[in-house]
């Protein structure tokens, strides 16, 4: 019970719950006896209503054998170490067929690669990291995005272990947008670093992608959270200011949340994260409430296309993945019907 409480230890020790820097191993081990004891919490509560239901029924005292309740907390721990060991892995591959209104033929199987939610820290460290840039560059991307939440840790302790990320390879080139973590840790040092390691930040504006006389918009915005450090808003209105009309867009928003909004405002298709898709079967129905009803996978909002990608890692804080599985995203843009 005491290791259940690690966030709140970390920020007690380390003045902050998103990055506590201590050895990998140890993160591995809070994050398995936490999630067995919420398991267990769940198992325990859900056999005590059933029984208290086949009492009030049979009108008579049900009772349990012990053997089965131990047999519950021994399952909670064995699927806790399952779901940690599904949410450390090296993703795989998940890929999506996306269909975009008014894409030009020149643009038909153009391949774009959404990283999200890496969360680089002492959990993902550079080999993870080296990895899933190799992966990523092994599906011959046109177009690499990062939609935020790169990174839990400050520039100094994260230096190293984002290195690998300078070897993203796409024809179209490699663009990131912040998320809510990128706040927390110095947003405007961390987008230079991007910068520096070959990634295009945008900051509510937009690119133009060209074949041929065919054109492509890719807009950004800034993260929700960005107020609370007085810095610029999400603005979709002032990132595709100017866009060629006509042109279909895709934006980059980190969280999903403000999907209809975007929608509204005539944005073809957003490819956002941050809901980790829920983490656990059962769990997403409650992390879709916080994000108006998104948490993963492909949605039609107002005739826009919606992606909400499960996340490529997740949090340190809550390492844990059962039925959720993360992905390294493949979309490839088809012309809608």
């Amino acid at each position: 019970m005491v290791v259940f409480q690690h966030s709140l230890i970390s920020l007690l020790v380390f003045g902050t719950m998103f990055s506590p820097e201590v050895p990998r191993w140890l993160m591995i081990a809070a994050n398995w006896l936490s999630g067995s004891v919420l398991l267990l919490a769940v198992a325990q509560v859900a056999i005590d209503l059933v029984l208290v239901v086949l009492a009030l029924v049979l009108w008579r005292r049900v009772r349990l054998r012990v053997y089965i309740r131990y047999a519950v907390g021994l399952a909670a721990v064995v699927i806790s170490a399952f779901g940690v060991s599904q949410a450390i892995r090296v993703p795989s591959v998940k890929e999506v067929a996306l269909p975009v209104a008014n894409l030009p033929a020149e643009f038909e199987g153009y391949r774009v690669v959404q990283l999200t939610d890496l969360h680089i820290s002492r959990l993902f460290q550079a080999d993870w990291v080296s990895n899933t840039v190799d992966l990523a560059n092994a599906q011959n991307p046109d177009l690499i995005v990062v939609t935020g939440d790169l990174i839990d840790g400050d520039l100094q302790a994260r230096k190293m272990d984002v290195a690998p990320l300078a070897r993203l390879s796409a024809k179209d080139g490699v663009f990131v947008i912040p998320g809510n973590h990128e706040y927390y840790f110095g947003h405007d040092g961390w987008m230079r670093q991007y910068q520096d390691l070959g990634m295009t930040a945008i900051d509510n504006g937009h690119v133009i992608l060209d074949r041929g006389d065919a054109k492509l918009v890719l807009a950004g915005v800034t993260d929700l959270s960005a107020a609370n450090f007085g810095l610029p808003r999400p603005d979709v209105g002032k990132a595709i200011g100017g866009a060629p009309s006509g042109s279909p867009v895709i934006l980059l928003d980190h969280q999903p949340k403000n999907a209809v909004n975007a929608a509204r405002q005539g944005v073809s298709v957003q490819l956002s994260g941050h809901t980790h898709g829920g983490m656990i079967v059962g769990f997403d129905k409650i992390v879709a409430r916080f994000n108006n009803g998104f948490v993963s996978g492909l949605y039609d909002v107002d005739g826009m296309k919606l992606y909400v990608n499960n996340g490529t890692a997740l949090w340190i804080g809550f390492a844990l993945r059962i039925g959720v599985p993360s992905e390294l995203t493949v979309l490839k843009l088809t012309r809608a019907n």
